[in-house]
């Protein structure tokens, strides 16, 4: 067993969370932290740097720009057009503020699995969510908990979702993005069940110990308290009117799902997905087009957005790529693909640590099933199941400290730290989604 390779690649690992946390730019992490399992690894370092990490780099850029280029046009369009704020407020009064925890979430997994890009969600929601746990004086340091658990926990891993990570499968088994049929569809319930009532309790204890709202010093909120004094304040029926209707704003999102997965059905998924994300985007222009004051500039915005976003993933990609040329990462990969037990415990496990490794799902997922899906594949098993425990396993350990939306959500958006707003993420998009991996893979097995 190659002892230095492997403590180099676990070192490398360690730092990279370091590094990210400590709000280092990620490709700049990503090289360094290369530099360090080719040092170790016993590889060239100009090989590894200009040969593995930038194929690894535009290998992924290649496969998925469009896909990241429309989403995050559409998810700027939705914003712009103000529809994701409609979404919110309907939810917010439907559900209501004595319901506050459910609402966030709830607002948060419909734009989502709608095919709304994460971080414009963050953006949308967190100024909602602010006035529903202060008017049920809630602790605010759950909101990015219920922000991450509504918008990654479930939604995009469930069959039928148009989130990459439940597309990106499709290209190494062959399926659709239904894939994994009715324990797919248990899994995606059963996390959103589990994790809401998990989510409720720990605010409610937390409450009866007496945490009450308070903004962080940090909050993009508390900065502007003309603004923190409105989110106070009940929406007036002139802001709602400047809204537009609840189904003019939720219909490009259904347009997405249901397209995609027609289409889906007869050609490319990831076809079918760039032509569902037209189709919302053309639909949501043409349909609030009085909302949308400056097209062009929504569209350069959502390409700029796309750039960072995708880049940011390829810069992990390429970190993986350097990280499966040295020998420890083959022991890790056969340890895993040896592992006693049924043979879709090793995939979904695989799945699970590279995820881990990179602090990305998507990122994850394309590092490791170029390498596990032909093992897999060869033994005969039902691409359905090996699909949907590929989805899975890219959203359990992804969430690890270092996560770009983690961060991203934790201290951009919500303005919290890690110390104070981690623990319920990890309970509820690590620990729960694991879980439910585990119990995907034991039906799998026996049914």
């Amino acid at each position: 067993m190659d002892v230095l390779g492997m403590v180099g690649l676990i070192g490398a690992v360690v730092l990279l969370i370091y590094l990210t946390m400590k709000g280092i730019n990620i490709i700049i992490a990503a090289i360094l932290c290369s530099i360090v399992i080719a040092i170790t690894g016993g590889l060239n370092l100009e090989t590894a740097l200009m040969d593995n990490y930038m194929s690894g780099f535009t290998s992924y850029f290649a496969s998925w720009f469009l896909v990241f280029l429309l989403g995050a046009i559409f998810g700027k369009i939705m914003q712009e057009t103000k529809s994701a704020e409609s979404i919110a407020q309907w939810i917010k009064k439907v559900i209501g503020e004595k319901r506050a925890v459910l609402a966030v979430v709830a607002a948060a997994a419909i734009m989502t699995y709608g095919g709304v890009s994460l971080f414009v969600v963050g953006f949308a929601i967190y100024p909602i969510a602010v006035s529903l746990f202060r008017a049920a004086n809630l602790p605010h340091r759950f909101i990015p908990g219920a922000l991450v658990f509504g918008s990654i926990s479930f939604t995009m891993t469930s069959p039928g979702s148009p989130e990459i990570q439940n597309i990106i499968p499709t290209e190494f088994f062959g399926t659709t993005p239904t894939a994994g049929g009715w324990i797919g569809l248990l899994m995606g319930i059963f996390i959103m069940v589990v994790g809401g009532l998990w989510l409720g309790s720990m605010v409610r204890k937390a409450s009866r110990k007496g945490e009450d709202f308070a903004l962080p010093s940090a909050s993009p909120i508390k900065a502007n308290e003309e603004l923190a004094a409105a989110l106070a304040q009940e929406q007036t029926e002139e802001k709602q009117a400047d809204l537009p209707n609840i189904i003019v704003s939720i219909l490009p999102l259904v347009l997405v799902i249901v397209i995609l997965n027609i289409l889906g059905q007869f050609m490319n998924p990831t076809t079918a997905l760039l032509i569902a994300m037209t189709v919302g985007i053309i639909v949501a222009c043409l349909t609030m087009h009085r909302f949308l004051k400056e097209f062009w500039d929504s569209l350069a915005v959502g390409t700029q957005n796309a750039l960072v976003a995708l880049s940011n993933t390829c810069g992990v990609v390429g970190f993986g790529s350097v990280a499966a040329q040295v020998s420890a990462f083959d022991g890790l990969v056969n340890g895993l693909v040896n592992l006693p037990g049924p043979p879709l415990l090793g995939l979904a496990l695989g799945v699970s640590i590279i995820c881990a490794i990179t602090g990305s799902a998507s990122g994850g997922l394309g590092i490791a099933l170029p390498i596990l899906a032909p093992i897999y594949m060869s033994q005969g098993l039902d691409p359905g199941a090996m699909h949907r425990l590929a989805a899975l396993g890219s959203g359990g350990l992804d969430s690890m400290p270092h996560n770009g939306y983690v961060v991203t959500t934790v201290r951009t958006i919500c303005g919290e730290s890690h110390k104070r707003a981690y623990t319920p993420i990890l309970y509820l998009s690590v620990i729960l989604p694991m879980a439910a991996m585990f119990i995907a893979v034991i039906l799998y097995s026996i049914l």
